[in-house]
């Protein structure tokens, strides 16, 4: 019996030495934490639609656009943030979502973070909601395509922001990303439309 006591207290010594070397360290755990970085808008709208099926069961995504940030530089077809505006028709209403990689100005938190209710008043020429099950082709696919037709004028423009909007309207027959050189639509003087369904080039505006 004298003899199995230091025994027994050795066993735990070592039980305990064996748990302590595999349990990792703060700088361990902090090294396993992958770093921020931008995503496809397809991506982000998954993220932002789980969130915006608490609000409301019907939700439909009516616009999709992409936000530059200065803290994370974007990658062709991907962006540090997106915002998405989700309608439900049970309760004619809209609402805003957005996703980011970082916390950054403007109200933009780091995931996904909902905005404030608005009245819908139902679609319009050129403004309807699509079914997430038409978003085939993905912002990265969209901005290959686009490169076939507008390789020459972004090697004209080099360093240009590039920005995508995802929607829905009476000009094309499918969802459409339309791949946008400059801030927005409304300073643009270069943006090709993809048909989001088929990832087929469709229109050039300039």
């Amino acid at each position: 019996m004298k003899s199995f006591v230091p025994l027994c207290g050795c066993a735990v010594l070592l039980l305990l030495v064996g748990c302590s070397s595999d349990a990792p360290t703060p700088a361990e755990k902090k090294a396993e934490e992958k770093p921020p970085e931008p995503v496809t808008g397809r991506q982000a709208l998954q993220q932002m639609y789980i969130a915006a099926r608490g609000w409301a069961p019907d939700i439909q995504p009516i616009k999709l656009n992409s936000i530059l940030l200065p803290e994370l530089k974007a990658e062709p077809g991907k962006a540090a943030a997106w915002q998405a505006i989700f309608v439900a028709v049970s309760l004619g209403k809209a609402r805003s979502y957005t996703w980011s990689a970082v916390e950054s100005e403007g109200n933009l938190h780091k995931g996904v973070f909902a905005g404030l209710d608005q009245s819908w008043s139902g679609p319009s020429l050129t403004s309807k909601p699509f079914p997430m099950a038409s978003i085939k082709i993905d912002s990265d696919d969209a901005y290959k395509t686009s490169m076939k037709k507008g390789a020459e004028y972004d090697k004209k423009n080099p360093g240009k922001p590039i920005n995508f909007l995802l929607e829905a309207n009476t000009k094309f027959p499918d969802t459409t990303w339309r791949v946008i050189w400059g801030e927005s639509v409304g300073t643009s003087s270069f943006s090709i439309f993809v048909d989001a369904s088929t990832g087929l080039y469709l229109e050039t505006m300039r």
